[in-house]
């Protein structure tokens, strides 16, 4: 019986140029049709390693790691000024499919940044913010709002110490009036004091104290009327959720 050897259906040109095409290792630059242009390293025609991304349309510019096409691991993303060929650093941190996650610093404005833990491209985590009214927060963050513990120092020294929700003061804190020489302490609902106590602090290093000292409170049971006042600001709190 005579030997019949296996015929191999040969591939199209098509195809045996597509592979020829596809990208892997390191290359020095790929344009697109936009303009667009990216240099680094490629795996099975992906972006995977170093590299630098320009988009020109967008006036962007990313330059770091990549993971399978999309930014993951190390990089900063930088953003061309107004009338200008110039590039300013935007955020310069860790990634992860494609968005800030990790540690990282996001400059806003040259008197305005944050510097702190990302998830999913927004603040959250710890994190310090600087304002450019010259106000400081430092503590923690959800989905871009100061929530949970932190300290919010205002540019005139005074600040306030607590708990957050939402980017609002609510829970139990305290607010240091430095420059009258007080301080309140007591529950607060959006932004707002609802419950406390206010005493006299440091009234000889204040720099505009007020005109008389807080007198002493003479109820028979102070701290019995404070904990019924913050009972009742509790129970409006969940009426209003």
């Amino acid at each position: 019986m005579p030997h019949l050897k296996n015929l191999q259906k040969a591939e199209s040109r098509a195809r045996l140029w597509d592979k020829k095409a596809e990208k892997s290792g390191v290359l020095r630059t790929v344009f697109s049709v936009t303009g667009d242009q990216y240099s680094g390293e490629w795996l099975d025609n992906r972006k995977h390693g170093k590299g630098t991304q320009v988009w020109r349309r967008a006036g962007v510019v990313y330059d770091g790691e990549w993971r399978f096409g999309k930014r993951e691991g190390f990089g900063t993303l930088s953003k061309q000024l107004p009338l200008t060929n110039d590039y300013v650093m935007v955020y310069s941190g860790e990634w992860k499919n494609d968005k800030k996650e990790g540690f990282g610093m996001q400059l806003y404005s040259p008197s305005s940044w944050y510097e702190g833990q990302w998830g999913g491209h927004e603040r959250s985590g710890s994190g310090r913010m600087y304002y450019p009214n010259g106000d400081v927060y430092e503590g923690e963050w959800l989905k871009d709002n100061k929530h949970g513990q932190g300290i919010l120092t205002f540019a005139n020294g005074n600040r306030y110490e607590g708990s957050w929700k939402d980017g609002k003061k609510n829970g139990h804190g305290c607010f240091f009036y430095l420059d009258k020489g007080q301080l309140y302490e007591g529950f607060w609902v959006d932004d707002v004091a609802k419950c406390g106590t206010v005493c006299d602090l440091g009234r000889e290093h204040a720099t505009a104290p007020t005109a008389y000292p807080i007198p002493q409170v003479q109820l028979k049971d102070a701290e019995g009327v404070l904990m019924e006042g913050l009972a009742n600001c509790s129970e409006i709190r969940e009426d209003d959720q």
